[in-house]
C-alpha cells in the first residue's frame, strides 16, 4: 500500500506519541463533500518544540486552514504528529513551513495556509506564515484570530 493511500490507521486505537515528526504517521480520509469548496481549520494553541541551539522549549499557537479536495486529515493523527515536535529541535520557520508542506503533500488540497504565532525567544516573537498559493474565490477566509504579540504595553 502506498504510504499516502492509507486511511485512519490510528483512530480507535491506543497510539503512543511518535518519537519524532519524521516517525509520525499522518492519516487521511476521503472528503465526503469533495464537490464543495469549504474551509477546514485546526488550531493548536499549545504547540511546543525545542530550540535547536539551547534545547529550551518554544511555544506557539498554530492555525492551519485548508480547502480540501479529495482528502481530509484525520484529527487524531494530526494531534499525534504535532505532539511529536515536543522533543524535536528546530527553528520556528522550519517547524511552521515543514508542517504546512507535509500536510499539503499528504492532502493535495485546493489550498492550505498555516500561521505560526510564536512566543518570544530572546525578546523577539517570530511569527511564520506559509500557504500553497491563491485560495479559491468562493471560500470565506476568516481572520486567524491570533493577536500579534504586544507584550505588556
Amino acid at each position: 500500500m502506498d504510504p499516502i493511500e492509507h486511511h485512519a490507521q490510528q483512530l480507535g486505537r491506543q497510539t503512543p506519541l511518535p518519537a519524532s515528526p519524521e516517525a509520525a504517521v499522518l492519516d487521511r480520509v476521503p472528503n465526503p463533500h469533495a464537490d464543495t469548496d469549504y474551509l477546514a481549520r485546526f488550531t493548536a494553541p499549545e504547540f511546543t518544540s525545542l530550540c535547536p541551539v539551547t534545547g529550551q522549549p518554544d511555544f506557539a499557537t498554530l492555525v492551519i486552514d485548508y480547502v480540501p479536495d479529495r482528502w481530509l486529515v484525520e484529527s487524531k493523527s494530526l494531534k499525534l504528529y504535532l505532539g511529536a515536535f515536543r522533543n524535536h529541535g528546530a527553528f520556528h520557520e522550519d517547524c511552521t513551513v515543514g508542517i504546512g508542506r507535509r500536510l499539503a503533500a499528504l492532502l493535495e488540497p485546493r489550498w492550505l495556509r498555516i500561521g505560526g504565532y510564536w512566543y518570544p525567544r530572546g525578546g523577539i516573537p517570530i511569527d511564520v506564515f506559509w500557504q500553497t498559493g491563491e485560495p479559491p474565490k468562493s471560500v470565506w477566509l476568516p481572520d486567524q484570530g491570533v493577536a500579534p504579540y504586544r507584550g505588556r504595553g
